[in-house]
């Protein structure tokens, strides 16, 4: 009995790979009677106007990976489920897109805009913490698969609560400018890290656009190093000061893991009117958030980060002759 069990995996591994390659309908998990695809007929085809990313508030398009971590033709979408070739990155749109027409459609789904008192019900019907119709947007922020959800709750509901925290609050414009883009929606509430996101006088949900739902997360590539040994403009020397200085100093501000860091980005331009380094304590928030908080202090602020260590975030303001700008 032992041996006929050793000698049947081969088998088994034999047949479920053969399947995937042939599009065995009844082959488990990547059956086209899964949920949320409606339809036997494969690959998938979808008029979405844009390339399809994880996330699209935290990821850059400009920025180009290194390396992957794992190979391209894995597509998080399944196999061949998709006729969009997945790059590692993206599926890009394989036909050309008319931004006009799009966008006609989209004004037309939105009709006329709210009145005052239109606007006043639905706050008042969806914006406390109890409402049945919201969304918990985390590190991941605007991903794919959150635009599934919002359609689901626009079924039944004119608007969907949506709750942001950790890293993406950072920039809270980026995220309503992806929702609004991505979803066809339109933000009609915003205070904090909590939005409102209206569908639309003429939304239909029989006529929803059809959204493939990634099956996992894809590795995340490989981009460049993010601090150099030296930074660029200063010696070694001026470079490890700089990092024993920012490291000794006194916290700006203490930071939580999944917090809400709205008003991290003007504190950060406002210390930087007297100090020269500042250090941001992320105790517990963990490696990876640090280094994407980083990332987003380099654009918004703008500063140099210049060390991240023991979950401690340091940046240089920079040169005095850089302007630093203001929020619009």
């Amino acid at each position: 009995m032992r041996n006929q069990s050793l000698f049947s995996f081969p088998t088994r591994c034999h047949r479920f790979f053969s399947q995937s390659v042939t599009h065995d309908l009844y082959d488990p998990p990547f059956s086209p009677f899964g949920k949320g695809d409606g339809s036997a007929n494969l690959p998938l085809k979808s008029d979405l106007p844009f390339h399809f990313r994880y996330s699209y508030s935290e990821t850059d398009p400009s920025i180009k990976p290194i390396s992957f971590r794992e190979s391209p033709k894995f597509s998080p979408f399944g196999p061949s489920r998709l006729d969009r070739k997945w790059t590692g990155t993206s599926a890009p749109v394989n036909h050309p897109v008319d931004l006009n027409r799009i966008q006609e459609e989209r004004n037309r789904i939105l009709g006329a805009p709210l009145e005052d008192h239109e606007v006043s019900q639905l706050v008042e019907r969806y914006r406390h913490s109890d409402c049945s119709r919201q969304i918990n947007l985390g590190k991941g922020g605007v991903t794919h698969n959150t635009l599934d959800d919002i359609h689901n709750h626009w079924k039944k509901a004119e608007a969907v609560r949506i709750k942001c925290l950790g890293v993406p609050t950072l920039d809270m414009n980026n995220i309503c400018f992806h929702l609004e883009d991505k979803s066809g929606g339109k933000i009609i509430y915003r205070i904090i890290n909590i939005l409102l996101l209206y569908r639309g006088r003429h939304y239909d949900p029989t006529k929803r656009p059809l959204i493939p739902l990634m099956l996992w997360k894809p590795y995340a590539p490989i981009y460049p190093k993010l601090v150099n040994n030296v930074i660029q403009t200063l010696t070694h020397h001026q470079t490890k000061q700089l990092r024993n200085k920012g490291f000794n100093s006194h916290p700006l501000i203490k930071l939580t893991r999944n917090g809400v860091y709205v008003n991290v980005v003007e504190r950060v331009r406002e210390a930087f009117k007297t100090e020269e380094v500042v250090r941001l304590d992320c105790t517990h928030v963990g490696t990876t958030d640090c280094k994407k908080i980083g990332v987003k202090l380099r654009d918004l602020v703008p500063c140099v980060p210049i060390l991240f260590k023991d979950e401690q975030i340091i940046i240089w303001r920079g040169n005095l002759d850089q302007e630093q700008p203001s929020d619009p």
